[in-house]
C-alpha cells in the first residue's frame, strides 16, 4: 500500500466533488492511509481552456483527459479521476481504467421555469445545449422546440438559464446529485424519452499499467454492477468509434441477474434515429454492446457518421 497518493483531475466543481469522493472512499478502504495524505492535484485541461466553442468544433473527445493523462505517464500524479463519459475509448499505452466506482443516475435532467417537462414547453421555446446528443434526441421527438449552444460547468449552464439565455436546458442528473442540487431538477427523463451519453453518471480511475501498488489501493473501490454496465456502453462506442461530433447513446442496467442494453446512434437534426437492443448475462455484455454497435452501423450505411 503506497504512503501517499495523488489524484489528477480537473478544477471544476464537479469534478472536484468526485475527487474527494474517490479520497474519503481510499481512506475509507484504507484506514492507515491518512486523508493528507492522499492529494488532490488540479490539472487544466484543453476542454476547460475552451469557451469560445462547442466541444464538437473544437475536437470532440479527449479534450478533457490529455493533459491529465500526461501527468500520469510522467508520474506527476498517481490517479487520473474521470468522468467516464469523458474518457475516449482508445486509452494512451501504458494506462488503464482500473475501477469504475458505484454509479449515479445516468439520466439526464431537464431544467426549467417555463413548463413541467419537454412535451409542455411552448412552441419555439429555446433550449440550451452543447451535447450533439441531446440536441438530436430533442428535436427527434420535439421538433416544435430550437436548440442552442451553450457552454460551461454545471454553475455556468444554470447562471445563463437564470440570465434568459434559454428557456430550458439538460444537466446529468448525477452531477446535480453529486453538487446537492438535486432541487434544481425539473424533470428527470426516463431512459426511453431520452437515452444518456455512453457512461454517464460513472467515475472512473485510471492508471499505469505494472503500478500494482496503486491498483491494490483502488480494488476495493470497483463496483462489479457499474463496470459491467459501462463496459457494454463503452464497447456499443468502440465499435462506432464516436467522438463529440456523433451524437451516439447507450444505457445499459441489470433487471433480474440480467443485462438490458440500448443503444441508439442520430443525425444531429434528429431526422434519423437508429437503435438496437439487447439482453442477456452479466458475462455477455461486452459483446452484446459490440453487436448492437455493428447492427445500428450496418442500418445507418456508410457515411452516416461521417455526416
Amino acid at each position: 500500500m503506497p504512503s501517499r497518493l495523488r489524484l489528477g483531475t480537473r478544477g471544476s466543481p464537479l469534478a472536484l466533488a468526485q475527487a474527494y469522493e474517490v479520497r474519503a472512499k481510499l481512506t475509507a478502504a484504507h484506514p492507515e492511509l491518512a486523508e493528507d495524505a492522499v492529494e488532490i492535484v488540479v490539472i487544466k485541461t484543453t476542454g476547460d481552456a475552451i469557451q469560445d466553442r462547442t466541444l464538437s468544433e473544437a475536437g470532440g473527445k479527449g479534450l478533457f483527459t490529455k493533459e491529465i493523462e500526461e501527468a500520469l505517464l510522467d508520474k506527476s500524479i498517481d490517479i487520473a479521476v474521470h468522468s467516464m463519459k469523458d474518457v475516449p475509448t482508445w486509452l494512451p499505452d501504458g494506462l488503464m481504467i482500473d475501477a469504475i466506482l458505484e454509479r449515479e443516475d445516468p439520466r439526464d435532467a431537464l431544467i426549467t421555469s417555463k413548463a413541467k417537462s419537454l412535451a409542455d414547453l411552448p412552441e419555439g421555446s429555446v433550449i440550451g445545449t452543447a451535447s450533439l446528443r441531446r440536441q438530436a434526441q430533442v428535436l427527434a421527438k420535439h421538433p416544435h422546440l430550437r436548440v442552442e449552444p451553450i457552454r460551461g460547468n454545471l454553475q455556468t449552464r444554470m447562471r445563463k438559464l437564470s440570465e434568459g439565455v434559454c428557456d430550458a436546458t439538460f444537466l446529468a442528473v448525477a452531477g446535480l446529485n453529486r453538487m446537492g442540487l438535486a432541487h434544481e431538477i425539473t424533470a428527470a427523463l426516463d431512459i426511453d424519452e431520452m437515452l444518456p451519453a455512453v457512461a454517464q453518471g460513472a467515475i472512473g480511475l485510471e492508471i499505469r499499467e505494472g503500478d500494482d501498488a496503486t491498483r491494490a489501493a483502488i480494488v476495493p473501490l470497483n463496483h462489479a454492477d457499474s463496470a459491467v454496465r459501462v463496459m457494454a456502453e463503452r464497447a456499443f462506442l468502440t465499435v462506432l468509434d464516436g467522438s463529440c461530433r456523433t451524437p451516439i447513446a447507450a444505457h445499459a442496467r441489470f433487471s433480474d441477474g440480467e443485462i438490458i442494453f440500448d443503444g441508439e446512434i442520430l443525425k444531429p437534426d434528429g431526422s434519423v434515429v437508429h437503435g438496437a437492443k439487447r439482453s442477456g448475462a452479466a458475462a455477455d455484455a461486452e459483446s452484446m454492446g459490440r453487436e448492437a454497435g455493428e447492427q445500428v452501423l450496418a442500418e445507418a450505411g456508410p457515411g452516416f457518421l461521417a455526416t
